[in-house]
């Protein structure tokens, strides 16, 4: 194996190699939550280890990143594997448990106030890390939003994935950074799933695909830049999700399946429902939780945060609406492309599949298993 390649098995015993759920929804759930810090890890690890290796990172030197929450947390991993201080750059609305998460691991927290106009809170971030980067002797950055080896890093999740699961038809994923969404599409695609066609679920007032760009709630998904690892040709289709969806989502998952996560697992899971009711019998569907419940108990599993945001208050969408035009989408919404990221000939109105509905033969699956294979439970 080259240098470059990600492990299979990384440097860490508690990253990789993580479960997959058969839900009663119709899909399988590959439950990255089992990482240490969550599906972060294992490109916070992987830019790391790379830029050690390419001499971009001297060692001991400072590691300075900006982050929402997940990529800090698999960088303080990085940084007492390899014996880097790590500096995380964030914004007000960073969890108090993670940012108690990071300091309990050696990380230094930098909070931005006030978000920039163009950019917003993301912006504001990125300014803070280049001034740190001038203030800090050595100080690298990894730049999770350019770095090619950020998608780089899910080669070793993809070839999880075919052991588990052989072929994979459609796969599901939150896109923020996009490193994960075109890391695995792109090897499972070289490998074992040529024809996969590749889902995208994005925030409402997210830029990421063309919105305008908007306050956002949910954090994980959606971004007010544009990161250069989103691959935009890659995706056959992008669902716009709004909080209060993504929420009643995560917690109808809680109790049905006793997995969950926070806002972009709540996301994915509901679109990757929708596609198991409308796709064709036989059709193997396959979404990536990113984390886990944890650092979510004082926002999506809190009744007084939701009620104070409305996220409990009145029905959301069952289906997703067709795109009509980036303005004024403030609801599930979804867009048909084609290869190419350009709309698709076909009907935007049309539904993906005619299927009835049903999303498994009797007997052939135990609904909440967790596996490491995948007889029987395709959709």
């Amino acid at each position: 194996m080259p240098p470059h390649a990600p492990l299979l098995s990384p440097a860490h015993p508690t990253v990789g190699n993580t479960p997959v759920l058969w839900t009663d929804d119709g899909y399988w759930a590959k439950l990255e939550g089992f990482n240490a810090g969550g599906i972060k890890d294992r490109p916070a690890l992987h830019m790391v280890e790379e830029a050690r290796r390419r001499g971009d990172l001297r060692p001991g030197a400072p590691i300075v990143e900006s982050t929402s929450g997940t990529l800090g947390l698999g960088l303080a991993l990085a940084g007492v594997l390899h014996g880097h201080p790590v500096h995380v750059v964030t914004d007000p609305g960073l969890e108090p448990i993670v940012e108690r998460m990071l300091v309990a691991h050696g990380a230094t927290v930098h909070v931005v106030t006030e978000p920039r106009p163009r950019g917003g809170w993301q912006q504001a971030r990125k300014d803070r890390v280049a001034e740190l980067l001038d203030l800090l002797d050595g100080a690298w950055w990894p730049d999770q939003y350019g770095n090619p080896d950020n998608p780089a890093a899910y080669a070793g999740l993809a070839a999880e994935l075919s052991g588990q699961l052989d072929r994979i038809d459609v796969l599901v994923c939150a896109v923020g950074t996009g490193g994960h969404s075109a890391g695995i599409a792109r090897a499972l695609r070289a490998t074992s799933s040529p024809a996969l066609e590749l889902v995208g679920v994005d925030s409402i007032r997210s830029t990421v695909f063309g919105l305008p760009a908007g306050e956002r709630l949910m954090r994980g998904l959606g971004s007010s830049i544009h990161p250069a690892n989103v691959d935009h040709a890659a995706f056959d289709e992008i669902h716009w999700v709004a909080p209060a969806e993504a929420v009643r989502s995560a917690r109808r998952l809680a109790a049905r399946q006793y997995a969950t996560g926070g806002w972009s697992v709540g996301a994915v899971a509901l679109v990757a429902g929708w596609l198991a009711r409308t796709r064709p019998r036989g059709t193997r569907i396959a979404a990536v939780f990113p984390d886990g419940p944890q650092r979510y108990f004082d926002t999506v599993f809190n009744d007084a945060y939701c009620a104070a945001h409305g996220l409990l208050d009145g029905p959301v969408r069952d289906e997703p609406a067709p795109y009509q035009g980036p303005e004024g989408i403030e609801a599930w919404t979804r867009r048909v492309l084609d290869r190419s990221g350009a709309p698709s000939a076909s009907a935007e109105t049309e539904q993906a599949g005619s299927g009835s509905g049903t999303v498994a033969e009797a007997g052939t699956v135990a609904a909440g298993r967790i596996t490491a294979g995948a007889e029987g439970g395709d959709r």
